[in-house]
């Protein structure tokens, strides 16, 4: 079910693929977050729902943001329905659970994206890049990936010695995300001390994270993080924080060099769509129920792998 302005009479402020957000009469200084139960591949939201994602992808924002809340501050005011305002009185059925009341923020206008693995479209990036060679007999060529230097022969799904900080723009609702490099990010920001932060505090996220979910089974292989900034320059994380729509999770027992592992987010969707002749724009094609049955169930794992 799609928790849409016709459910919620409520003043809309922005669609995303997955986030209704809408401005409150009697909170000015905050917004309404309501995660629905879409789902988007490729940059394409598909007609079809996943039954019961939204709250899942809310609970499991939620439990990081208050994980992490000792690294960088969070965008929640409050998850609790029954402390919402009065405008939202009539539809708290629909808002409990996939919903919170957040900070009015401005959003920083890069995506913050952290790999621990070589995989996805940075792997299709990388295999593409131009080789350069060295002096080195070790290390006779590498690649310069947006500023990132690695070894030019690294297998896929191949482990950084550390993660990696990957930034990239943030594109409109339909267009594609380009990879930029750290100058370029900065030259974006307009602030090298805020690109910096950044950057620190996303990696040492991911790597908090990443040891967290391993004791669980899990492999976070890469992940992506939305920021924002108070008037007073203070920067919060907000949106949604490692969940399957932001992150690649993987088996742990399942992840070997040059083989792409099952995953705990929409790469089930993805792979199915992959074996259409669909061309990956609008219109998606209909999606058939054991797609959604085994999607929804990805998600549902993942969540009790994480957070029970």
């Amino acid at each position: 079910m799609l928790y849409s302005d016709s459910i919620i009479k409520l003043p809309l402020l922005h669609r995303g693929k997955v986030r209704d957000i809408y401005t409150l009469p009697d909170m000015p200084d905050a917004l309404l977050f309501v995660t629905t139960d879409r789902i988007s591949a490729y940059d394409v939201v598909m007609n079809e729902t996943i039954p019961g994602k939204g709250v899942i992808l809310n609970q499991m924002s939620l439990f990081w943001f208050a994980k992490f809340e000792h690294i960088i501050p969070n965008h929640v005011i409050t998850s609790d329905v029954t402390k919402y305002p009065a405008s939202c009185k009539p539809f708290l059925e629909h808002l409990k659970g996939r919903s919170m009341i957040v900070k009015k923020l401005k959003s920083l206008p890069i995506e913050c994206i952290v790999r621990g693995r070589l995989t996805g479209s940075y792997f299709g990036e990388y295999k593409k890049a131009p080789r350069k060679r060295t002096e080195s007999e070790f290390a006779p060529s590498f690649v310069d990936l947006h500023g990132n230097i690695m070894p030019a022969d690294l297998k896929e799904n191949a482990k950084f010695a550390e993660p990696i900080f990957t930034p990239s723009t943030k594109a409109e609702l339909g267009d594609h995300d380009e990879n930029i490099s750290i100058d370029e990010m900065v030259t974006i920001l307009g602030s090298e001390e805020q690109a910096n932060f950044l950057q620190k505090v996303c990696i040492q996220v991911f790597k908090e994270a990443y040891d967290f979910a391993l004791k669980r089974g899990i492999v976070i292989a890469d992940t992506k993080f939305e920021l924002g900034v108070d008037p007073n320059g203070v920067i919060y994380i907000i949106d949604e924080i490692l969940t399957p729509d932001s992150s690649r999770f993987w088996p742990a027992n399942e992840v070997k060099l040059g083989v792409t592992p099952s995953s705990f987010d929409k790469q089930f969707l993805r792979d199915w769509l992959s074996s259409l002749e669909w061309s990956k724009q609008p219109p998606p094609p209909p999606v058939p129920d054991w797609v959604i049955a085994q999607t929804g169930e990805k998600y549902r794992e993942v969540m009790r792998l994480l957070t029970s």
